[in-house]
């Protein structure tokens, strides 16, 4: 037995005999994968793993090896990794946490076990000036390694799934911190890399945990039109699984409920009640097929299917055809199911389906088995080339880099072709340019415009599937700045970027020649110093923009003249200027002994302000954002840019919470929709002036064929003030929605 420091008594044995259990769990997990002398490997580094994290413990309180087990657990289970994955998962916290060495692991373990780690490992004490944002350092550094070894990012993956199912011990900063990171990066990574179960998981239990109410509100409405939907399921399934039993197919026929978070984009985004959501369920039929009747079988299930339903032929998506970039193979169809419902129906086989839930990892497995198999292996070592080319701009700024790089992610493909009928994928909304920089760099910084199905279109001409393209190119045409504006690609972006940067460096060089010509005109030393002090006096972020500048004749002997002279006068002894981390240690120190920033009559000291870009009012969940210039500003939790904040400055994010004050009035807006009756308007504007004395600043109706809609601008106390006017509201008769907006 041993006690804690908060009192709880430790039972040591029955924490030893549960390690032993979930260990034994993984071998069993893992087993599928192992060879000779793999299960020793695994232990070795099991105890190597037990032994570095012994004295340590996770919020929860339980042994911090509990983590690594259950990273290496989904690794081998969830996404189907091998024996170097699962002793890499095993280690993958010991160089950072403990006194284990990069080089104890190379020498216990070898060369590519350590470069994995090193992968894995964080970076400290790296600042990068130009972004402030260690977050994004560390990412590029993963990103660097993972176009070495996908297994990088895939042990990366199941290790934040662990810590996303592990979150509810964390406190509210942290929980919104690491929620919003994955789902600005690592969400989107595991869609593009075929996990889709994975990329499911992160994305719900993001959700949950930065937007609480409308997680738990979807679920509870899942939950208790489950009866309902299962007995709708077995209606549709039974005919099409008794036609299939008859024809010879083994088949399994099941149906999946969307995701929450799919669930609640359509409600956000598209306005759609969630009990309007027609496919708020899809039909999945896999069969047991050999691999060369793969694609015949699916048809002649799709035409059993569309036999009985009526199909809509909008919504056919052949992906076994042309499979997504990501590997994923199905045939989807919607149908027009018993009582007038729609129904998404998914068909595909069991290697199909496998592949589906566990992406490329899958591939590897069915490598000899299926013909065609190593062309989609052949799309991942595209994927990572185009990566190894967006990566080799490495002293392109972090943040940019991860944006860039982000944009590619999640986009849905097209599926275009060369003059020579060679298909190339690319995002949606690619343009000309983009598909000249897919062929090559070269042809890409040349280019001048193209022939899309034999006719001349401008570079920014947006492409579609199916579509030939021809680029004309001239040795004369040089990458141009406003290229940056229509291209969509993170490889012709970081071209364009890393040509520009080329361009403005050889200026530059001419530049610092002009400039010391000038110095000496002057009668100034051209010295490192001197050219710093004009830099810092001038604001220009580097010696080099002011290089280029001065080549440019944006900077005049009068600039070089008045710098001179405030230099010549005596000093006085300034202020140091407060660097940003400061600022921050600074204002995270101001009220010691509290673990919130209160905002309101107790935070007369630090300045604040309300962010227009969502108009917090009291009773939002907010947070405050340390700005560079601007004190803190103050977001809502559910702001358009908190999941980019909270991912990329999370060290610059304060707690925040409104306290008791004063009855002052905030501006907030409410949008209505509805039917077009008589004396609506009126109703409406009666409700918020006379029974809740709320003061409207606009109002504007616009009715067309029958609907209506409108919008308020109003002044609030608070949440409850807006929550008790929106009940009220919808209870009008004739009012269908009533949503909260941004007033700005």
């Amino acid at each position: 037995m041993a006690t804690k420091p908060s009192g709880v008594i430790i039972d040591l044995e029955a924490e030893r005999k549960e390690i032993l259990k979930r260990y034994r769990a993984l071998l069993k997990a893992s087993r599928r994968q192992l060879e000779k002398g793999d299960k020793q490997i695994i232990r070795k580094a099991f105890d190597v793993a037990l032994e570095a994290h012994k004295d340590m413990r996770r919020k929860t309180g339980e042994p911090y090896i509990y983590h690594p087990i259950a990273v290496a657990q989904i690794c081998a289970e969830e996404i189907g990794l091998g024996t170097t994955s699962i002793v890499c998962a095993l280690l993958h916290d010991t160089v950072e946490d403990t006194d284990i060495t990069l080089d104890d692991v190379r020498g216990m373990f070898g060369e590519k076990v350590a470069k994995i780690i090193d992968g894995l490992t964080k970076i400290s004490g790296v600042f990068d000036q130009q972004t402030n944002s260690i977050q994004a350092e560390n990412f590029r550094k993963m990103l660097l390694t993972l176009s070495d070894d996908i297994r990088v990012i895939l042990i990366k993956l199941a290790d934040r799934l662990h810590n996303m199912r592990t979150l509810e011990s964390m406190k509210r900063d942290k929980q919104l911190k690491i929620a919003s990171e994955t789902m600005y990066l690592y969400a989107p990574l595991a869609h593009r890399l075929g996990l889709n179960a994975i990329k499911t998981e992160l994305e719900d239990l993001g959700l949950k945990y930065t937007e609480t109410e409308e997680y738990d509100d979807i679920a509870l409405k899942l939950k208790e039109t489950e009866p309902e939907r299962k007995r709708f399921i077995q209606k549709f399934i039974l005919p099409i699984s008794e036609i299939l039993k008859e024809q010879g197919f083994k088949a399994r026929i099941f149906g999946r409920p969307k995701s929450i978070y799919s669930i609640y984009n359509k409600v956000r985004f598209k306005g759609v009640r969630f009990e309007e959501i027609y496919d708020i369920f899809a039909i999945r039929i896999i069969i047991d097929t050999p691999s060369e009747r793969e694609k015949s079988d699916c048809w002649r299930v799709y035409s059993i299917v569309t036999d009985f339903y009526h199909p809509n032929p909008d919504r056919l998506r052949d992906w076994i055809s042309t499979p997504r970039a990501n590997g994923y193979e199905s045939l989807h169809t919607t149908v027009m199911g018993p009582d007038g419902k729609w129904v998404e129906v998914q068909i595909r086989t069991e290697r199909m389906d496998e592949v589906a839930e566990k992406g490329y990892a899958a591939h590897w497995k069915y490598k000899d088995a299926v013909t065609g198999v190593e062309s989609k292996e052949s799309q991942l070592e595209e994927w990572l080339r185009k990566i190894r080319d967006v990566l080799e701009s490495t002293e392109e700024n972090a943040l940019d880099f991860i944006d860039d790089f982000k944009l590619n992610l999640f986009a849905e493909e097209i599926f275009v072709f060369t003059p020579k009928g060679e298909m190339r994928t690319l995002p949606i909304d690619s343009t000309a340019l983009d598909f000249a920089f897919d062929i090559h760099t070269k042809v890409g910084e040349s280019c001048i415009g193209a022939k899309v199905n034999h006719k001349l279109v401008p570079l920014s001409h947006s492409l579609k599937s199916g579509d030939q393209v021809e680029i004309l190119t001239s040795k004369k045409q040089q990458p141009k700045e406003d290229w940056l504006n229509f291209v969509v690609t993170a490889r012709a972006k970081s071209k364009i970027k890393a040509a520009l940067k080329e361009e403005k460096r050889k200026v530059a060089e001419e530049g610092r020649e002009l400039l010391e010509r000038k110095f000496e005109h002057q009668k100034i030393e051209f010295t490192v110093q001197n050219i710093n002090e004009l830099q810092m006096y001038l604001r220009l972020p580097s010696a080099q923009e002011l290089f280029y500048r001065v080549a440019k004749g944006a900077i005049s002997v009068k600039h070089i003249k008045a710098w001179h002279k405030e230099k010549l006068k005596p000093t006085k002894t300034a202020k140091n200027e407060p660097s940003l981390e400061q600022v921050v240690k600074e204002i995270r120190g101001k009220k010691a002994g509290e673990d919130a920033l209160v905002i309101g009559d107790n935070l007369t000291k630090i300045e604040y302000k309300l962010s227009p870009c969502c108009n917090p009012i009291p009773g939002d969940d907010v947070f405050g954002f340390i700005t560079i210039n601007e004190g803190i500003k103050i977001h809502r939790v559910t702001c358009p840019n908190a999941l980019q904040m909270m991912s990329n400055y999370a060290y610059r994010i304060v707690k925040a919470r409104w306290t008791q004050q004063e009855q002052i009035s905030f501006l907030a807006g409410i949008h209505i929709t509805g039917i077009d009756e008589v004396g609506l308007v009126n109703n409406v504007t009666k409700i918020i002036s006379s029974e809740l004395s709320v003061n409207m600043r606009s109002l504007s109706f616009d009715t067309k064929d029958g609907t209506f809609e409108g919008t308020i601008m109003l002044f609030v106390h608070d949440t409850m003030h807006l929550t008790e006017l929106i009940k009220k509201l919808r209870k009008v008769n004739g009012v269908i929605a009533v949503t909260r907006i941004n007033p700005n």
